[in-house]
């Protein structure tokens, strides 16, 4: 692995695209892949409790988690899920590494989502305990809605025109 890039993950190309490890047979020392990445983000959210932050955005986003789940001084240290393709990381709150909304007072942050039927996601979400913050309607750049969920942090799901049945 190269210094300037202990994790051998690849070196800067061009703005906003690495090269991939073995990509570039002029780097011998950098394992072998192929292509590219498009850098994207990936939230990593904090809530008090996250065993029942997990059941429910199972409940009400259709979330699948993602293994592995690794514990941290008897709770969740790090979880995932993926929402109809989206990945979101999320903790228990651990208020020297991350403090959660309820402990903040409110979060900054809306995490955006896009869905393939955002009316019958808004259902299953406000009856599994969602807030409505803005209810469903058209807009020129889709079908949305936003939600609170009951640990404090906001989510804006959206259907694109192009992906309406």
């Amino acid at each position: 692995m190269r210094p300037d890039n202990p994790r051998g993950l690849g070196a800067p190309v061009s703005p906003g695209t690495h090269e991939i490890a073995g990509s570039n047979p002029a780097s011998p020392t950098i394992p072998p892949f192929s292509g590219m990445i498009k850098n994207r983000a990936v939230p990593a959210l904090a809530v008090r409790d996250a065993e029942s932050a997990l059941a429910f955005y199972a409940k009400a986003f259709g979330a699948k988690e993602v293994p592995e789940r690794i514990p941290w001084e008897g709770k969740i240290g790090h979880a995932e899920i993926e929402i109809e393709g989206a990945h979101v990381m999320l903790a228990d709150e651990f208020p020297t590494y991350n403090k959660s909304p309820k402990t903040l007072g409110g979060t900054p942050v809306i995490i955006h989502i896009d869905v393939n039927d955002v009316d019958s996601f808004f259902k299953r979400a406000v009856a599994a305990g969602a807030t409505v913050l803005q209810p469903l309607k058209d807009e020129p750049y889709g079908r949305i809605c936003k939600l609170q969920d009951p640990f404090g942090h906001e989510w804006f799901f959206n259907t694109a025109p192009n992906h309406r049945r």
